[in-house]
């Protein structure tokens, strides 16, 4: 496995007179749950006599994200993510630590802090299955008390954006995953939130799906100037739509800063793939780099990052190439390495 710096990075935003959107300070939660023997006999003990554990979900993590900012949160299962979110929104009470959100404590649940934002899900609904997605707007425009008039300028762009005007009025259980989706969003819209959580809303969705919800989310941020939080498994969600992300894994900050700088700071290597004029012997090549892949006369090699110059060079040097690029790693890969190397450092 590749050594890797062991600092991090912390994320720096061009200095501006904003206040933050979201501010995070050594945020902690705990769950509590009591240790049961297996068995009956197990059961019967436990009636007189348990032992408490407790496990840190979050570990006092740190971030703070400006109004505008869309921003991915990035980990693998059991990281810590939904509990943040859950935090954020007000669902769950911290066991520790400082939260903000627009200027508000979340878990104090102001009718006012209710108002400007709003969560979604990608697992769990909050449409009436039986009832079309048009009674579920309407119980939320009386829920926020939104007026008429905005309620309907609201309904009309966020249809017209996400395409499902023609099935407002059909029982939510008959419609797709896709199209029940896109009335999630709609439904956690109405009421114009300027900060939105997203718990990975594309998840068991096709490509067409995917891609319409993306382009939706985009544009609502750019237009809107809505803050965005979005988690999600498909690292495509992160790297269309967010510039800046934050991972974590068993509830520790790990990265926070852009995209971009995820290959540099993480990935000591890059990918040269080259094309030669005739075929050569494999041994030949293995003297610059390891080998990934061959298909014909075509070659695909790992090569130190900083010696890309130097390695690029001497092939140039050494044989006919007839065509020559340099890639960066997968951010799929780049990631799997890091939480890799976290749970091989705690064993």
């Amino acid at each position: 496995m590749e050594n890797r710096p062991t600092s991090l990075p912390e994320y720096r935003i061009t200095e501006s007179t904003m206040t933050p959107s979201i501010e995070v300070k050594q945020l902690i939660k705990k769950y509590s749950f009591y240790k049961k023997e297996p068995g009956l006999i197990g059961s019967i003990k436990s009636l007189f006599r348990r032992e408490k554990l407790y496990v840190e979900a979050v570990k006092g993590i740190n971030f703070s994200i400006q109004p505008g900012e869309f921003v991915g949160f990035v980990g693998p299962n059991g990281a810590g993510k939904t509990t943040t979110l859950k935090m954020l929104s007000g669902i769950l009470y911290p066991t520790g630590g400082d939260v903000q959100v627009l200027g508000y404590k979340p878990f104090e649940r102001k009718a006012e802090f209710q108002k400007r934002f709003a969560l979604v899900m990608g697992q769990k609904n909050q449409l009436w299955w039986d009832l079309p997605a048009m009674e579920s707007f309407l119980l939320n425009k009386a829920i926020y008390e939104i007026p008429d008039e905005l309620f309907n300028k609201n309904l009309k762009e966020l249809s017209e954006l996400l395409d499902i005007k023609d099935i407002l009025d059909v029982q939510v259980r008959k419609l797709s995953l896709g199209q029940r989706m896109k009335c999630e969003l709609v439904a956690a819209l109405l009421h114009s939130p300027k900060v939105l959580f997203l718990d990975e809303p594309t998840i068991g969705l096709d490509v067409v799906s995917q891609n319409a919800i993306r382009e939706f989310l985009k544009t609502y941020n750019k237009e809107q100037g809505a803050t965005i939080i979005l988690t999600s498994h498909y690292m495509q969600d992160i790297r269309r739509l967010c510039d800046r992300v934050i991972i974590i894994d068993h509830g520790a900050l790990l990265y926070d800063g852009t995209y971009d700088a995820l290959h540099t700071q993480y990935s000591e290597s890059k990918i040269l793939e080259f094309t030669l004029v005739h075929k050569v012997d494999v041994k030949e090549i293995e003297a610059f780099g390891k080998i990934l892949d061959i298909k014909d006369r075509t070659y695909s090699i790992r090569i130190p990052r900083e010696k890309t110059a130097e390695i690029t060079g001497k092939i140039l040097e050494t044989f006919s190439v007839d065509d020559i690029v340099i890639h960066e790693r997968d951010i799929e890969e780049i990631i799997e390495e890091i939480f890799t190397d976290r749970r091989v450092k705690r064993v």
